[in-house]
């Protein structure tokens, strides 16, 4: 399957023939088990052979200065007649209209897809709104695991705070206030003997 970069870049390359009015634009979506080499096949013509390198430079230049890429072999630019631009998932022919007619590339691939440029952009829109709509859900399901592992760190939190332990020592002082007073009472439970000694003494 080709991805949605390789469709992108087949879209600019069309429109790049386009630009340079190049005739009978046609995009074939070839079948695997026949071609394991690339996936389409852009085919134009120009009415002469310097019409056919400026289509050739054009591509080139579209799809260097937005994807950074350049083919991987071009065959044909010096004669023009049929150049040939190698972009591996997809490949590029440019002929003259009697060298198309002679090769026949659409009769050879009689098992392609044909597609056009409208039919591409079509397809690849609807690949680009998928592609977006799985990341939108995997944007929420992120947001539903952050809430998610928040609530326990709050419940955590309460569990740390420990008021009945300030309380329990407070209890504690006060218990034992209680037990150092009683001290006195002794002191005074003494002091008795002492005026029974003054009576007898009188």
């Amino acid at each position: 399957m080709a991805t949605v970069e390789t469709k992108k870049m087949l879209a600019v390359a069309a429109d790049a023939c386009d630009s340079k009015k190049a005739e009978d634009i046609r995009i074939l979506a070839l079948d695997p088990s026949e071609s394991a080499l690339t996936d389409y096949f852009l085919i134009c013509n120009g009415t002469n052979d310097r019409q056919n390198v400026a289509i050739a430079d054009e591509i080139e230049s579209r799809l260097k200065k937005e994807f950074g890429t350049l083919p991987n072999s071009v065959e044909g630019r010096r004669q023009g007649e049929w150049i040939l631009l190698d972009y591996v998932d997809f490949v590029v022919h440019i002929f003259l209209p009697e060298r198309r007619e002679f090769y026949g590339l659409e009769r050879l691939k009689k098992s392609a897809t044909r597609l056009s440029v409208a039919d591409l952009n079509a397809e690849l829109k609807k690949k680009v709104e998928k592609i977006r709509e799985k990341n939108v859900g995997k944007g929420r399901e992120k947001k539903g695991e952050k809430v998610s592992t928040k609530a326990p760190a709050k419940s955590a939190a309460k569990k740390t705070i420990k008021p009945p332990a300030k309380k329990a020592a407070a209890k504690k002082t006060t218990t034992a206030a209680t037990k150092k007073t009683p001290a006195p009472k002794s002191a005074t439970k003494k002091a008795a003997p002492k005026k029974a000694a003054t009576r007898k003494s009188k």
